[in-house]
């Protein structure tokens, strides 16, 4: 067994698609029914599909699930999602852990997995 694609539960997928593509840069693979959108971020597929977006939390750690990113310059890389209009919500416990949010409130970090 293996893992297939993850699926984001999002409110506006079109809203959702400026974030993933414009600020995060991920892919755009297929778009369907402008409902569905396919989208990908290294190795990974996203799906993201119509629905409530997740519960609320006030930080990664309170979070039920949060998806990390890796990146081989954390500061380069912090630096051109700032500019893309990322904002960055703190940390997990580490300078070297930055966390953030998407549109939905879906928990992510950033991280250069050689350097924590």
């Amino acid at each position: 067994m293996r893992l297939g694609h993850i699926e984001l539960f999002v409110r506006d997928p079109k809203k959702s698609l400026e974030f993933y593509r414009d600020v995060l840069g991920m892919e755009v693979i297929a778009i369907q029914g402008e409902q569905f959108i396919w989208l990908r971020g290294g190795a990974i597929e996203l799906l993201l599909r119509p629905g409530s977006g997740a519960a609320e939390a006030g930080s990664y750690a309170a979070a039920s699930t949060g998806l990390v990113l890796y990146t081989d310059d954390l500061k380069t890389t912090a630096e051109a999602l700032r500019r893309r209009g990322l904002v960055f919500r703190g940390t997990d416990g580490s300078e070297h852990c930055l966390t953030f949010t998407d549109p939905d409130g879906h928990w992510y970090q950033l991280v250069n997995p050689d350097g924590h």
